[in-house]
């Protein structure tokens, strides 16, 4: 029996490192890490989803995504065949974004977030920010793997002008209800995880060791 291929795309400006604690039982799944690409020159969300699926070897493959990464392999399921998509802390359209994202797209207030901050992590947790904050900015000097500006300005665009406004039935979406950045009450029909928040793929790994066999082979 052929195994099955388990994609996985972290979120925004994230390493697949992310995913260093999901373990998923070998003789069944196949698992493989995709990374974020520098965007080419006017490149739109479809364009560049069509070409991350080129690094999809294997036909009818289950496409994970972590927040952005979600919107990114909902995306990209429309040029291959997924056996499934499931979604994680991320949204299924524009519909499910909080208020302050809609109100960044029609002031383009987006435009003015410091990505070269983002870009440059090691030096803002120099800073003392308390506890909680310097915590997060240690996640992201480990897990934030494009510091390229360029990437970070066209990934945060693409997020808050993404198009999408119907559902597709077919997407299975797992979101925490402390999530501070996708809330869950803007979320319709998703596997609820207690306590999970947005970067859940890391502290509540073993919910998903538990809970991704059954969910893929549903």
């Amino acid at each position: 029996m052929s195994k099955i291929p388990v994609y996985l795309m972290p979120g925004l400006a994230a390493s697949s490192s992310i995913f260093e604690r999901i373990v998923l039982p070998e003789d069944v799944f196949e698992m493989v890490l995709l990374e974020w690409e520098i965007p080419l020159d006017n490149e739109s969300l479809p364009e560049y989803a069509k070409r991350i699926t080129q690094k999809i070897i294997h036909p009818n493959p289950v496409l994970i995504g972590v927040s952005f990464g979600g919107i990114l392999v909902q995306e990209m399921a429309r040029f291959i065949t997924a056996r499934k998509v499931i979604i994680i802390s991320s949204v299924k359209t524009n519909l499910e974004f909080p208020r302050r994202m809609k109100v960044a797209k029609t002031t383009k207030a987006y435009k003015l977030i410091p990505t070269n901050l983002l870009a440059n992590v090691e030096s803002l947790s120099k800073f003392s920010f308390g506890e909680k904050i310097n915590q997060r900015l240690k996640l992201y000097e480990k897990f934030l793997r494009v510091r390229d500006k360029r990437y970070l300005d066209w990934a945060v665009e693409q997020v808050i002008l993404w198009k999408r406004t119907v559902v597709d039935e077919s997407v299975i979406h797992i979101h925490g209800d402390a999530d501070d950045v996708f809330p869950i009450k803007y979320i319709r029909n998703c596997i609820v995880v207690k306590g999970g928040t947005h970067v859940m793929i890391l502290n509540k790994y073993k919910w998903f060791n538990e809970n991704l066999p059954k969910i893929i082979l549903e």
